[in-house]
């Protein structure tokens, strides 16, 4: 399969109330395994909409979804968080680590949701922490760490278990410029090294860096 990404005349919509909400319209989409893709948009142009559907986190109103050659689509809901833990890496804006949990503990916690050997899991956590740069830190919480520092823990999370896609969702939105420059090389190392990467923002500055981008605007691609 050439494509990892494949999406087919996709609608979403919403009712509220009477009325209907076309968060998006008609969105025809390919992107290829390997491939570094930047989804560009204003706030409410539809792109979280979109990262939430390729994410398996939603569900679309109309159309097709193909991820690695199957029709997500057509998925119930326990066959799609199979598909997100077994392909799909999340990094938020809000790194959503959990404050009682180490940064080693909060990358082992998917993984034993996924029913991962204990040993096997502390040596995946500990090698997606060395690969952040953050070895000589994984016994410290959260509240001992920087935003940057945070950040790199999420990315070692959704890496861990080594899918092949990684979504990221404004990554740098809460970062300094040098804290979101290093979370920038981390990305990119991780696309050389084989990794599909889809990343939404609405920094035009990020956004140059990026291969290929991909501006949505009302629901459209443009």
């Amino acid at each position: 399969m050439e494509f990892l990404i494949e999406v087919k005349g996709l609608y979403k919509i919403y009712k509220q109330g009477a009325n209907e909400v076309h968060a998006l319209k008609d969105i025809n989409l390919k992107i290829s395994r390997g491939e570094m893709v930047a989804v560009v948009g204003r706030s409410g142009s539809g792109k979280s909409t979109l990262m939430n559907i390729l994410g398996c986190l939603d569900t679309p109103t109309l159309g097709e979804y193909y991820l690695d050659g199957k029709a997500v689509n057509k998925l119930k809901e326990n066959q799609l968080s199979e598909i997100r833990s077994k392909y799909i890496g999340f990094i938020f804006q809000g790194f959503n680590l959990i404050p009682t949990l180490t940064a080693l503990e909060n990358i082992e916690l998917p993984l034993c949701y996924q029913g991962i050997h204990k040993q096997k899991r502390r040596e995946l956590a500990k090698q997606a922490l060395c690969m952040v740069g953050l070895e000589n830190r994984m016994h410290h919480y959260p509240s001992e760490l920087s935003g940057g520092q945070q950040q790199r823990v999420a990315i070692a999370r959704a890496i861990a278990a080594k899918p092949p896609l990684i979504l990221a969702d404004e990554p740098t939105g809460n970062l300094d410029s040098q804290s979101g420059k290093q979370i920038m090389d981390i990305l990119f190392d991780l696309n050389s090294n084989g990794k599909t990467i889809v990343l939404i923002t609405h920094d035009k500055e990020i956004a140059k860096l990026i291969p290929r981008r991909i501006n949505i605007a009302d629901g459209r691609l443009v």
